[in-house]
C-alpha cells in the first residue's frame, strides 16, 4: 500500500480541488441572481446529503473493515473499522464545537443583511469564511483519500461535496459582497476558501505519506466515512429543510441515494 503510483495521487488531487473550487461557482450564483431558487438549493443540499451518507456506509466504512481485516483479521478488522467511524464523528464534532459552521441563511434579500452596517457584515463575512474553510479540511482530505483508494468511490464522493459546496460558496459570498460592493472580493474569498480542500488533502497525504499501511488506510476510511455521515445529518439535511416548500428533502435524499448506488454498480463494470 505504500507504493502508490504518481498518477494516483495527482488524480486524486485535480479530483479534490474541482470539488474545492465549487465554493467559487456559489458566488456566481450571487451575482447572476437577486435570489437563489430555495426550492432547487433544497433539493440539492438533500441529494448531496443522500450520496454522502450513502457512499459513506455501503463503501467507504467496508473499504476501512476490508483494510482493517488485511492488517488484522475478520473480528478486529470489523471491530476496528466501527471504531475508526465513531472517531471520524468524534473529530467533526469537535471541530463543529469548536468552530460552528454559520450559514443558517443563504438569501441576498435576507433582512438580517440589510438592517447592519458594512463593517458588521464585513465581520459576518470574514468569521464565515474562516468557519467554512475551517470545515474544508476534513473534506478534502476524505476526498483525496477516497479518491486514491478507489477512483470509483472517490469521484461520486467528490461530486456530492461540490454540490455541497456551492451552497458554502453563496454563504461566503453574500456578506462579503455586500459589504464590500466588491463581486472580485467575493469571489476570491471564496475561492481561497474551498482551496482549503486540496490543501487538507495535501498536508494530510505528507503527514501520513511515511506511515501508509493497510491498517492506515483503514482508519483514514473509517474517519472519512464518520465525518461524511455527520455533515450530511447535521448540515446539508437540516439545511435542506429550512429551505424546502414541500418534498425536496425526502426526494433529493432518496435521488441522491439512488444516483450514488448507481454510479457505483457503473464503476465496476
Amino acid at each position: 500500500m505504500t507504493d502508490i503510483p504518481t498518477q494516483n495521487w495527482l488524480i486524486a488531487l485535480l479530483v479534490t480541488t474541482g470539488a474545492g473550487l465549487a465554493t467559487g461557482f456559489g458566488s456566481l450564483l450571487v451575482f447572476a441572481s437577486k435570489k437563489p431558487n430555495a426550492r432547487l438549493l433544497a433539493f440539492g443540499l438533500a441529494f448531496a446529503g443522500g450520496a454522502m451518507v450513502y457512499v459513506s456506509l455501503a463503501e467507504i466504512l467496508n473499504k476501512s473493515i476490508a483494510s482493517f481485516t488485511l492488517a488484522y483479521g475478520d473480528k478486529l478488522g470489523f471491530t476496528w473499522g466501527t471504531l475508526s467511524f465513531l472517531a471520524g464523528v468524534l473529530l467533526i464534532v469537535t471541530i463543529d464545537r469548536l468552530v460552528p459552521n454559520p450559514h443558517e441563511r443563504l438569501e441576498v434579500d435576507d433582512p438580517y443583511f440589510r438592517q447592519h452596517n458594512r463593517d458588521y457584515i464585513k465581520r459576518v463575512g470574514l468569521l464565515t469564511a474562516i468557519a467554512i474553510t475551517a470545515h474544508n479540511f476534513p473534506e478534502g482530505l476524505a476526498t483525496f483519500f477516497a479518491t486514491l483508494g478507489d477512483p470509483g468511490v472517490g469521484m461520486p464522493l467528490a461530486f456530492a461535496i461540490a454540490i455541497h459546496n456551492i451552497p458554502e460558496g453563496i454563504a461566503i459570498a453574500v456578506p462579503v459582497y455586500f459589504a464590500t460592493n466588491n463581486k472580485v472580493y467575493a469571489f476570491i474569498a471564496c475561492l481561497l476558501s474551498g482551496l482549503a480542500e486540496p490543501v487538507g488533502a495535501i498536508i494530510g497525504y505528507v503527514l501520513l505519506r511515511p506511515f501508509l499501511s493497510e491498517a492506515v488506510f483503514g482508519a483514514v476510511f473509517g474517519v472519512i466515512a464518520g465525518v461524511m455521515v455527520f455533515l450530511a445529518l447535521d448540515e446539508l439535511l437540516p439545511a435542506a429543510k429550512r429551505y424546502a416548500k414541500g418534498h425536496e428533502t425526502v426526494y433529493g435524499l432518496v435521488t441522491g441515494m439512488g444516483a450514488l448506488a448507481i454510479s457505483l454498480v457503473l464503476f465496476k463494470w
